[in-house]
């Protein structure tokens, strides 16, 4: 053991460039995910880092973007490039990541702590600091090797950190919050900024002169090296300042909120207007030459200007401030999702192109389902419902017969299907809706979705934790007993017995006795979930609030959470099959997964008493694709299990985070490496455990 584990101190370790895996964004595109940093390295090449451990690279000036491995879900809140090749990232849960090659390849360094990164600066590959909650501040002299706490002498968020040289550094953050060094950090000294609002970038051209910004259009300038820091005005209200970068010692750019966009050619005495393609806040800005820049931000947004900014031009395309609320698809390919305004699309290749369709409404469309390839119905606010039997090419409206919204409809077959909607309205058509017909469903709250497992069976929730069973068809509906207050927002049934429900404050409930009984299930969160899809009893997905993907194996015991990549709300999820999925949610948000939305690994803790520090051969061995790898931790501790080759380079990264005493079972799918022999290690503090496997093909 001790000769391999040696291996992996001789070697360098780098987290391969991957094709990506789990959800991958359809719209907006390039991405959706919110984007925090930008850095230029070479004229056309630029990388990106972001929400949920984006990182995105372009070496052609933004007309194609690769997505890098970070090998974290973790959001990224900072980039700096020393050089070309030399660069670092730090977000959530004190992630730090390093790239010593342009950012092809990242790996993760140990930063020491778990707090929040949001500021990082480096004057050479090999001296940086970064800067995050509590007053955090990290420095290291070896390019990331090692990372040491310094003391900052405040308890405030630190958002943003410039080193002119070695020794000479400004820190900024919450509550108007600056600190200087000039020895490198050894010691820092608070200086006065004159608010109270947070200041979210800083930036020095030389010793004495400097900028920085924050929020209510908070821009101060310094011309004695933070001795006295002064109030400028822009002339133009915005939101906040988030980003000021300086080319040279005159010539710098400032961007914020709202897609504000600052240009001065006098060392900030002066800010200019340009006009911004956006409305969305940006985040960053990074200029190569006096040319050449780009800025990225909230939902995606890429602008990129090779004029100075006399012009900006928006690469992101699909944003859209309109929700999408509802999905269908009837096959891989060919899917329908609805939403705001009146919002129908549809796709005929899995999603790799929506076209917008002419729904003939402004209403708000909140649900669609399918029948059949051809006959699909999606309704919405005011009664409205609109009727396809074209596959979603055209629609007609047909008439409700009721004033009130409708949220959710199901359909048993292409003639018979129950609407249900707000004021306990429940709507019923057996002629595919010819005619609409009300049904009494005994309640005056608020009806959010619909299933029935055959032409007579059927459920519906809504508002208040309530609940109502139909056996007839719908002719008559029975209250079932939720044991819960809060609203249930979507169901799903794997057969006439086995249902999940989903709703608001992190609950789940499950019945395998159609109803009689719903227990309630742990699922580790309080946000909001808005719709759920199982491939059969033990397996689903439960989408909500936040940018919140659940995945379940074992029918709702346990939750594993899966990256979407977004603080969006997903408002509707489907799957055609095991791998194939789409989810849909606000900013006109659509992310498709082929892998069952999981990215090369399968987390699923199971109940045990664990006694010991182990780790035991996979199973099977020699495997293809997927294998299952046990370990057991008989204390709270950070646990890493990780994939090397026989090289000792890093192939994938399984577990990395605190875990509770207990035992593990970790399914790793080796699909995109070769056959071979691969070590998986298996380290706690300082104890480390090694194994080897078979990949066969």
């Amino acid at each position: 053991m001790k000769s391999i584990a040696f291996i992996f101190i001789l070697f360098i370790i780098t987290a391969n460039a991957t094709a990506q895996n789990g959800w991958v964004w359809q719209n907006p595109l390039p991405t959706g995910s919110g984007l925090q940093g930008v850095a230029f390295t070479a004229a056309n090449t630029v990388t990106t880092a972001g929400l949920g451990g984006t990182i995105m690279r372009t070496t052609n000036g933004g007309t194609n973007w690769t997505f890098p491995s970070s090998g974290t879900a973790a959001s990224l809140h900072g980039l700096f490039f020393a050089d070309a090749n030399n660069g670092t990232a730090v977000g959530d849960s004190g992630v730090v990541l390093h790239t010593t090659d342009g950012g092809v390849t990242w790996t993760r360094q140990i930063s020491g702590t778990t707090r929040q990164l949001f500021g990082i600066s480096f004057t050479s590959a090999n001296i940086g600091t970064v800067v995050g909650t509590n007053g955090t501040i990290l420095r290291t002299t070896n390019g990331g090797g090692s990372w040491n706490p310094q003391t900052s002498g405040v308890l405030n968020r630190l958002t943003a950190v410039h080193f002119l040289d070695v020794n000479n550094g400004t820190a900024v953050g919450d509550l108007g919050t600056i600190i200087n060094t000039t020895d490198g950090g050894a010691t820092w000294n608070p200086q006065t900024s004159g608010t109270l609002n947070t200041l979210h970038t800083v930036a020095f051209t030389d010793a004495n002169n400097g900028m920085a910004g924050g929020d209510g259009s908070a821009i101060f300038r310094t011309t004695n090296g933070g001795a006295l820091w002064t109030s400028q005005v822009l002339g133009v209200l915005v939101g906040s300042i988030d980003n000021i970068s300086f080319l040279d010692a005159n010539t710098g750019t400032l961007v914020g909120g709202g897609g504000v966009i600052f240009r001065t050619t006098n060392g900030g005495t002066t800010w200019t207007p340009q006009t911004s393609p956006t409305g969305y806040g940006l985040n960053a800005v990074s200029f190569m030459n006096m040319n050449n820049g780009m800025g990225v931000g909230e939902l995606g947004t890429l602008i990129k200007t090779t004029n100075g900014g006399a012009t900006w031009t928006l690469l992101t395309t699909g944003q859209d401030p309109s929700n999408l609320l509802g999905i269908a698809f009837t096959d891989v390919n060919n899917g329908v999702v609805v939403g705001g305004g009146g919002t129908v699309m549809r796709t005929t290749n899995g999603g790799t192109n929506w076209i917008t369709q002419t729904s003939g409404t402004s209403e708000i469309l909140y649900d669609v389902f399918f029948s059949d390839a051809n006959n699909g119905t999606a309704v919405g606010a005011d009664g409205t419902i609109i009727r396809t039997t074209t596959g979603g090419a055209s629609w007609s409206p047909q008439i409700s017969g009721t004033p009130n919204t409708l949220y959710g409809v199901y359909f048993t077959d292409v003639n018979t299907g129950i609407a249900v909607g707000a004021l306990g309205t429940i709507i019923h058509t057996t002629n595919g809706g010819a005619q609409w017909d009300s049904l009494t469903s005994g309640i005056t709250t608020q009806l959010r979705s619909v299933f029935f497992t055959d032409s007579n069976n059927g459920t519906t929730v809504g508002a208040s934790g309530r609940i109502l069973r139909t056996t007839d068809g719908g002719t008559t509906w029975n209250p079932q007993t939720s044991g819960l207050t809060s609203a249930l927002f979507a169901l799903f049934f794997t057969d006439g017995n086995t249902g999940i429900i989903v709703g608001g404050s992190g609950k789940i409930l499950r019945t395998t006795n159609s109803g009689v009984n719903w227990i309630s299930l742990t699922t580790g969160t309080t946000r909001s979930f808005n719709a759920v899809f199982f491939f059969d009893a033990n397996t689903g997905i439960a989408v909500g609030d936040l940018g919140l993907i659940l995945r379940t194996t074992n029918a709702g015991a346990t939750w594993i959470p899966q990256n979407g990549k977004t603080t969006n709300n997903f408002n509707g999820v489907v799957f055609t099959d095991m791998n194939n999925g789409t989810i849909v949610g606000t900013e006109m948000n659509i992310l498709r997964t082929t892998t069952g939305g999981l990215t090369g690994v399968q987390d699923n803790p199971y109940s045990g008493n664990p006694r010991s520090f182990s780790l035991s051969q996979n199973y099977p061995n020699p495997f293809n694709p997927t294998t299952t790898i046990s370990f057991e931790i008989s204390r709270r501790t950070r646990a890493t299990l990780a994939v090397y080759n026989l090289l000792g380079q890093h192939v994938a990264t399984l577990v990395d985070e605190e875990r509770g005493a207990g035992t593990y079972r970790v399914e790793w799918n080796a699909g995109s490496v070769a056959s071979g022999v691969y070590l998986y290690r298996l380290t706690t503090g300082a104890s480390v455990l090694t194994r080897k496997m078979l990949v066969v093909r």
